[in-house]
């Protein structure tokens, strides 16, 4: 019965053991067939098998550490259970034993246990290194900086591609040297137990020898990582700066330096030992390494610091101060920041404003907040598509250069009625998105709605830019795997009270042409039905890993990404999305970090995918970044020069604006160049408030086209304003250039010092303390209606501001803002109006209209108040009637009497709409 049970049990752990190593395989496989059908086979197999070839060298490596250190013991562990015992009992009867080990204490058996124990643990450290196959290809395919660190006097590429290897190897090494110094000792104490002795095995010679040899490696070993913490003082943060200041280069940089020398005399104090037996030699050493330890890593330091640094702080902390901000600087790009003055003081006439015509007709109205809510309600058409993401791009409409946000309509499965989540449905029909929707940032109808450019299903453009894909297979929420070119017709789109169907014409997926694949296919996704299922043929082709975001970086998983892809419509009327890469590290010297340690970034890499058939493409947008240099060595033809690009996207990339930010947050300080001001901070800049749906949060960059001041021309630019540290005036805007032949400069434009110009959160205030518009907008909130203030954008004119809010009408019941009235500030003047054009004109006077440029206003009385639209007055009637009817019940006589008064009014309201 017994060994019943046994053998049941061991049928089960095989048959677990075959089930994930038929699991693992058919994952890699399918991975494999994937990388096939995207044509980056060279990059899978270089990420396979460098983390494949690591993991299998690092536990080679580990396993014979283990197993020839293991191995001496053996003939101890012989000796020591064949030993006999002679043991006396209380009655003075002497018993002689042999050890209950003695059966097992043959050679092939301890070695056997040895290999076991040696296989075993090699596995775990093995599978512990996991990531590092990018340190080892980096540290293989070095590029040089051009840059060398102000303290050692090394290219900053050791740092970036060499040091990372080199303290892996470390960490490696002493993690080592201890589980094998645990499976020694423990092996010596099991072989002393063996032998009927307990404590005395570290007094015999062998276990001495062997545990001293270890001891000399694990000393040699700190001595390295004592030299790895010198280089590594670059890379720590300080009280002042980041990177090494006065104490660290005088002090702590010292202490390293003499603790390496301490541990190299201690290796050979341990060493000399062995054959001097003098244990005191070793405990003086290793205790004098830890008085030294003590003195010169925790004590001097502070002793230099607080005595000797700080009463004279500036004078000797200025030259370290000055390398973190050159250093900085350097690692985010801001030395490349063009300074240019801004008088901004000045006041605009009509003539500015007709002179500035593509500025002011490129003014954001539409706020991607209100109008993502507006798009779900008027264009989603079905409770299966999602309008997820707004984005801002410009195009030349009918020969203008303008600027439009634009939303893919994609398939949302998870929005599928109930009863209509089959397999087939998700699998097979439901397999893609349908179009866009597009609008101008400026445009609005007399309903307070969005112009559309483009919208509906099947797309409809009245403008010059038509969609002749409009399916989206890839995208953000096409997060299951599909099924292409089956027995059931895909659905495209609805069509009446039919739909349309449609057929995959693309080749990128992976052709499920054998019942192996599909079984493969089943046990990797779980999925039975995908091996059962008669729909499936042999032309069927599988379309998985669909989600852009996942697709791209099981590419390119080196890589970092921007937070937000974006769609375009290329000059073939294809879709496509645009997602930025950027190459990073955190170990620039002296470079101050922005998040999770990292302190170095470019925006090096633009990724295309085609949103039809998930092809991808990754261009090469900075061709002098070192770390994207030694990407391409690498992977070889993974990479395409920007050059290659078509033209069609090309004229759509855009300075990303996550790196614009990161670049923006680091320059409020690093702006300041002398280290006198910055050690003081005087002229630290922050990031402007403004208020959003009734919060302070600060101001986010925005896209918009302008002419910038002395440039010519009117480019599609991102903005982002500073004020004075503390402070909420405005003192400068900084400026992140898209268009191709300025594509990622930056310009910083200086407001005078001596002049007092707005920011953001005193425009806020002057809007609120206005009697007329706080008056208007707490009327509004009062109506069954809320008010929505859109983004505060500040516009620079010629050598002058002004200041555009949109605001937005929301009624309770319809969730679909409107945008009904524009405040424009310039100057001491402040104004609400319906339009902009209106607005333009009150402060600037007629000339500044745009003849033919604004929509007509939406209806309004002679005290420019909103006049209510039919839909809402027959709303207002309904909810007036409903709360009378309940006042009633109640016997409110007074109530029900007051409701019928305000119906009459609503409806000869309604009755004077209708004349």
């Amino acid at each position: 019965m017994l060994m019943k049970q046994r053998v049941t049990m061991i049928f089960f752990i095989i048959l677990a053991a075959v089930l994930i190593l038929a699991k693992w395989a058919s994952n890699l496989y399918v991975d494999w067939l994937w990388f096939q059908s995207v044509s980056y086979q060279s990059t899978f197999l270089t990420i396979i098998l460098s983390e494949l070839g690591l993991k299998i060298a690092v536990g080679t490596v580990f396993f014979l550490l283990l197993f020839f250190n293991l191995l001496p013991i053996k003939t101890k562990i012989i000796n020591a259970a064949n030993q006999v015992r002679v043991v006396e009992d209380d009655d003075n009867v002497i018993n002689m034993y042999n050890s209950s080990l003695g059966r097992y204490a043959k050679s092939g058996p301890i070695i056997f246990v040895f290999l076991l124990i040696s296989i075993v643990m090699a596995f775990f450290v093995g599978t512990a290194v996991t990531g590092d196959w990018v340190t080892l290809q980096k540290f293989l395919h070095p590029t040089q900086f051009g840059q060398i660190d102000p303290v050692f006097g090394k290219d900053i590429g050791f740092y970036v591609f060499q040091l990372p290897f080199y303290e892996f190897i470390y960490k490696l090494l002493i993690w080592s040297i201890i589980i094998i110094a645990f499976w020694v000792t423990l092996t010596y104490f099991v072989a002393d137990s063996a032998s009927g002795k307990t404590g005395g095995f570290l007094k015999t010679d062998a276990a001495r020898y062997h545990l001293s040899f270890l001891a000399a490696v694990f000393f040699i070993a700190r001595a390295i990582g004592y030299k790895l913490d010198q280089y590594n003082l670059l890379h720590q943060s300080g009280q002042i700066i980041y990177g090494p200041g006065y104490t660290d280069i005088h002090a702590n940089l010292l202490a390293y330096k003499i603790l390496l020398v301490i541990s190299i005399i201690i290796a050979i104090a341990i060493i000399i030992n062995i054959f001097l037996r003098k244990l005191k030699l070793v405990v003086y050493s290793i205790v004098s390494l830890i008085i030294f330890s003590i003195l010169l890593g925790g004590i001097y330091p502070v002793i230099v610091q607080k005595f000797y640094v700080l009463p004279n702080e500036l004078n000797k902390e200025k030259p370290y101060i000055e390398n973190s901000i050159k250093y900085t600087r350097m690692a985010y790009n801001l030395d490349q920041v063009e300074k240019k003055p801004f008088p901004a003081g000045k006041t605009l006439n009509a003539q500015d404003i007709q002179k500035n015509r593509a500025t002011i007709e490129s003014i954001r109205l539409w706020d991607y907040r209100p109008l993502q809510q507006t798009y779900s309600q008027i264009q989603e058409m079905r409770t299966y598509y999602e309008l997820k993401n707004i984005d801002v791009d410009r195009y030349f409409v009918n020969g203008k250069y303008r600027q439009l946000m634009i939303s893919p309509r994609e398939m949302n499965q998870e929005q599928l009625p109930e009863n209509a989540k089959t397999w087939v449905n998700e699998k097979l029909k439901y397999t893609h998105g349908y179009g866009v929707v597009a609008s101008p940032v400026n445009e609005v109808t007399p309903e307070g709605m969005p112009k559309l450019f483009i919208k509906d299903i099947p797309p409809v453009s009245n403008i010059d830019i038509k969609i002749t894909r409009p399916e989206i297979y890839f995208g953000e929420l096409t997060d299951n795997y599909v099924i292409v070119n089956t027995k059931t017709d895909e659905f495209d789109f609805p069509r009446g009270e039919e739909n349309a169907y449609n057929r995959f014409a693309g080749k990128t997926g992976v052709y499920l042409g054998s019942i192996i694949k599909r079984a493969l296919f089943a046990l990797t996704f779980s999925d039975y039905k995908l091996l059962l299922s008669t729909e499936v043929t042999s032309d069927s082709q599988i379309l998985y890993n669909r989600n852009i975001t996942e697709r791209v970086k099981k590419i390119a998983p080196f890589l970092k990404y921007d937070n937000d892809p974006y769609v375009i419509i290329n000059d073939k009327g294809k879709l496509f999305w645009i997602w930025d890469a950027y190459t990073t590290t955190d170990m620039y010297p002296y470079s101050e970090p922005f998040e999770s340690g990292l302190n170095y970034i470019r925006n090096s890499v633009k990724v295309v995918v085609d949103a039809y058939d998930g092809n991808v493409k990754f261009y090469v947008a900075d061709q002098e970044d070192p770390i994207i240099k030694t990407y391409q060595k690498i992977f070889g033809n993974m990479f395409t020069p920007l050059g290659e690009m078509p033209a069609g996207i090309k004229a759509h990339i855009r300075y990303p604006e996550d790196i614009f930010m990161i670049q923006a947050s680091k320059y409020q300080v690093y702006h300041m160049e002398d280290p006198e001001v910055f050690y003081n901070k005087e002229d630290k800049y922050s990031l402007p408030i403004e208020l959003v749906e009734g919060k302070e949060e600060f101001m986010e960059a925005y896209y918009t086209i302008v002419e910038l001041p002395g440039e010519g021309e009117a480019e599609f630019v991102q903005i982002l304003p500073f004020t004075p540290h503390n402070k909420i005036n405005m003192i400068s805007w900084l400026a992140g250039r898209s268009d191709t032949n300025n594509y990622g400069k930056l310009l910083l434009y200086e407001f005078p010092k001596q002049e007092l110009l707005y920011g953001p959160r005193q425009i806020d205030t002057r809007i609120n303390q206005d009697s007329y518009i706080s008056q208007q907008m707490s009327l509004w909130n009062q109506k069954g209606s809320k008010v929505i203030r859109g983004n505060l954008l500040v516009i620079p004119i010629k050598d002058a501001l002004i200041y555009v809010q949109p605001l937005y009408l929301q009624a309770e019941q319809s969730k679909m803002p409107e945008l009904r009235r524009v405040i424009v500030a310039h100057g001491d003047r402040i104004v609400m109006e319906p339009t902009l054009d209106l607005a333009l004109q009150k402060i600037f006077g007629e000339g500044a209209s745009f003849e033919g440029t604004s929509p007509k206003p939406a209806v309004t009385d002679t005290e420019n108040t909103i006049k209510p639209t039919v839909k809402s007055l027959a709303e207002d009637a309904n909810r007036i009637y409903q709360e009378g009817l309940a006042k009633l019940k109640a016997g409110d006589w007074a109530g029900y009497g007051k409701s019928n008064e305000e119906l009459r009014e609503v409806l000869k309201a309604l009755s004077e709409q209708a004349q």
